[in-house]
């Protein structure tokens, strides 16, 4: 009881009911928010003000009360979901809707959306005649120009079912010597709908495609990984033995396959299962469901594009960093985690990553898997970082040079720009056309950050390389704010200008010495904020920012907080292979750009030389001059008599250089690239590179999102996070199959109290109903208990009784 009212929990709510019908009562959203129902009218108000008061039944003020919960603060999604009994999903969409079209795009009326064409009724009739004649989806949506989903709900609708035969009839034997056993796999050109490569005639390819069982739609079901508009699929098998995949692969081979079904195994201590930790933070990532509305499908073969991207992402966890590393590990071991009977190999993979490359759709995959971590994380994007990464490159092609700080010097190299939030993690990643500095490419990349996180304020924060007055103009004209040192000679403050400040910042203790106040720049036309920080040393390190709602120590703490990028690039080059190459394939690059003259520099090293060589002669003329003895040499004619090689040297390595600076100053600094390099303008292929270090960052998200869910129950999540979950990935475990769910029992990690932070990750894990990708079973985790101290810590052997009363020898004689 609650002060007299009854309380009680339906759906994962604390419900008080203080009515005596039922009719009125509290929904607690969390500790500060209140839902109140009563009379028709509900309530929500926060810390007892009240936020949002709309009448029961009221669609668009209850999507409005969502959306100011969630954009303001005062709750999180999955709080306010399970408050209003709706989905995340749900909560997201409503403020995408609340960000495009305001108040009115909340409310949506009933029934079929307006001014959306519907297909006409000649062209379903046409469907109906297509699919009697044994058409498939995907030639039927090409033939009407729709997508392929479109004509499947059609289908549904006027309650088609394809015929089930009694017994398949499918040729056991492939006549392609590539493909026997249970290696046969359908390669890059095999067409599904073309029929000339596959037998029989059209009549029996329609045949035996009617013979095969449709995917099944469940509304809980994810075909790849995550909802897709409200609908999903579950992949089918005609296989029954999870160890034999013989008729999966002859149906990729006859090009009517996309995609094999995972089926999964009983078994006992299977290498790494721990993998399968990370299935639902990688499909709430949205890298599945992205790359399906981008790709769509990657041709008819048994490791599709769904089988190929889970691989993708279990190498990178488990840190097989690139596709050769495949070459040390079991491919029927490796299998078992993806549900098949052996994972693809080395070429296979190579060639699946080919594939999807030859679509250039990189980029685009990198902007939505950008938006979907906005949705999920919108309150870790006030603060982004900006910094560059450059690859070293020690191959044979002629690239451009750049200089690399962690080596300190200047060698053939690629940068790559990352974008990360506030807490460090990654948000997208730009790659440079040769080697572009930080001003010219922070508006290219914000470009991006504007189109992925909306009208948000932002502050972008970067180190010197970035330093550009008139480049810091424009963004705050583009409705950016900046956070950065200042860069060059600047005025020391005087030391009684500063302060102690101290604070409690993201749970922790922070203190500096500051001192803050206005600056000039651009000739006095902007006005900056200037936070300098005092070391106990005496050093000044100048902040500057256009951010005047901030304390000195906020902007201190988030400028010093970049540490934070630079620890995620050494941990992405240590744990994933961040710079590793994917190929070495080259593209075309851009002959008409600007790079530095050769024969300027050519010149500049000349001049350095000759001004070495006058320093050295004069410095001996000089040391002639100090040892000059009068009684030999009294006047200054006398001694430049003496000396007159010396000094005619020295004169003419002078005119030598008057004559340099003059042939440098007709040289010009910048030349086209097409003028220095011999033969074709080359540059490092893109594509594969980006789709990887995409799937890499993904991975790293993972972690992520399991070291928060692991953080309340491990005191050392700070310091030892990342390295619990990297063992808990590696662990193995048992797996046992039912008909709804998929078990995993892990093994216990090395000490108790890692033990039972796992334990209480997967019992998170497991509240989340997620579905292993392309199946209908349901992940569940437990640990094992650990074993009894008997049997972990053996103690001494006792020592047997000697016979005869003899006593026992302990000299170690024998």
């Amino acid at each position: 009881m609650l002060g007299g009212m009854a309380a009680k929990e339906e759906d994962g709510r604390l419900f008080v009911d203080d009515g005596e019908d039922g009719s009125s009562g509290n929904v607690v959203i969390n500790a500060r928010c209140r839902l109140r129902t009563q009379d028709g009218y509900r309530v929500v108000s926060v810390c007892g003000m009240v936020l949002a008061h709309y009448a029961v039944g009221d669609r668009m003020g209850e999507a409005h009360a969502m959306v100011g919960l969630v954009e303001q603060g005062w709750a999180q999604q999955n709080e306010v979901a399970q408050a209003f009994r709706c989905t995340e999903r749900t909560v997201r969409r409503q403020q995408r809707r609340f960000e495009s079209g305001g108040l009115s795009a909340l409310g949506r009326p009933s029934g079929y959306p307006g001014g959306r064409p519907r297909l006409p009724a000649r062209r379903v009739k046409l469907v109906d005649q297509w699919k009697a004649e044994g058409e498939s989806n995907s030639e039927i949506a090409r033939r009407l120009g729709v997508n392929e989903k479109a004509v499947r709900k059609l289908l549904r609708r006027r309650g088609w079912k394809p015929q089930q035969p009694e017994q398949l009839g499918l040729p056991v034997e492939c006549s392609d010597p590539n493909l026997s056993g249970s290696r046969a796999e359908a390669g890059p050109d095999t067409g599904a709908e073309a029929g000339s490569d596959m037998p029989g005639t059209a009549p029996q390819q329609r045949e035996i495609r009617e013979q095969l069982p449709q995917p099944t739609a469940d509304p809980n079901l994810s075909g790849l990984g995550g909802e897709t508009n409200g609908e999903a699929l579950a992949a089918v098998s005609l296989d029954a033995d999870p160890r034999e995949r013989t008729i999966d692969r002859v149906l990729a081979c006859l090009g009517l396959l996309n995609d094999a079904a995972p089926l999964f195994q009983s078994a006992k201590a299977v290498p790494r299962a721990g993998v399968l930790l990370a299935i639902p933070a990688l499909l709430d990532s949205g890298v599945l469901d992205s790359a399906h509305e981008l790709y769509g499908s990657i041709g008819p073969a048994f490791y599709g594009l769904r089988t190929t991207i889970v691989t993708l992402l279990m190498m990178a966890l488990l840190r097989i960093k690139r596709p050769e590393g495949l070459k040390e590990h079991s491919p029927e071991q490796l299998g078992r985690l993806l549900g098949l009977d052996r994972a693809p190999e080395v070429k296979t993979l190579r060639r699946k990553l080919a594939q999807l490359a030859a679509f250039g759709h990189a980029a685009e995959l990198g902007r939505a898997l950008a938006k979907r971590r906005v949705e999920t994380r919108g309150h870790a994007m006030g603060f982004l970082y900006v910094d560059g990464h450059v690859r070293a490159y020690h191959g044979k092609r002629e690239l451009p040079k750049t200089h690399l700080a962690r080596m300190r010097l200047s060698m053939p190299a690629t940068t790559d720009y990352w974008v990360n939030d506030a807490e460090s993690e990654p948000l997208f990643v730009v790659t440079t056309e040769a080697n572009k500095g930080l001003v010219k490419m922070l508006p290219i990349v914000l470009d991006q950050v504007r189109s992925v996180v909306g009208e948000r304020r932002v502050t972008v924060v970067f180190d010197r390389g970035g330093w550009s007055p008139k480049l810091f103009k424009k963004l705050i004209n583009d409705g950016f704010d900046i956070l950065t040192y200042r860069k060059g000679r600047f005025r020391r403050v005087a030391k009684k200008r500063f302060s102690v400040y101290e604070a409690t910042i993201d749970g922790r203790k922070v203190d500096y010495v500051l001192a803050d106040q206005g600056v000039l720049l651009l000739k006095r036309s902007l006005r900056l904020r200037q936070v300098t920080r005092l070391s106990d040393n005496g050093h000044q390190t100048p902040i500057i920012t256009s951010r005047r709602d901030l304390s000195a120590i906020e902007v201190a703490y988030h400028m010093f907080e970049r540490w934070r990028q630079e620890n995620f690039f050494k941990y992405l080059c240590e744990e994933y292979a961040l710079d590793v190459l994917v190929d070495y394939d080259v593209e075309p690059a851009d002959a008409t750009r600007t790079v530095p003259n050769p024969k300027r520099k050519a010149l500049k090293a000349e001049l350095r030389r000759l001004y070495a060589e006058v320093n050295r002669l004069a410095a001996e003329y000089g040391v002639e001059a100090l040892s000059n003895r009068e009684s030999v040499r009294r006047t200054m004619r006398g001694f430049k008599i003496a000396n007159a090689p010396l000094s005619e040297h020295i004169v003419e390595k002078m005119e030598r250089i008057l004559a340099l600076e003059k042939k440098r100053a007709r040289v010009p600094t910048r030349v086209p690239v097409q003028q220095v390099v011999e033969g074709e303008v080359v540059k490092l292929s893109v594509e594969r590179k980006h789709l990887t270090d995409l799937f890499k960052m993904v991975a790293y998200q993972a972690e992520g999102d399991l070291l928060r869910l692991v953080t309340p129950h491990y005191h050392r999540a700070e310091d030892e996070g990342r390295t619990l979950i990297q063992n808990a990935l590696a662990t193995s475990g048992d797996i046992e199959v039912t008909d709804t769910e998929l078990r995993v029992s892990l093994d216990p990690l090395s000490s108790p109290h890692r033990t039972k932070a796992l334990a209480a990750m997967c019992e998170e894990l497991n509240e989340t109903r997620t579905r292993f990708p392309g199946s209908k079973l349901c992940l569940r985790f437990d640990v094992k208990p650990d074993p009894p101290a008997s049997l972990a810590f053996p103690g001494p052997r006792p020592v047997a009784e000697p016979a005869d009363g003899l006593q026992p020898d302990n000299s170690g004689r024998g």
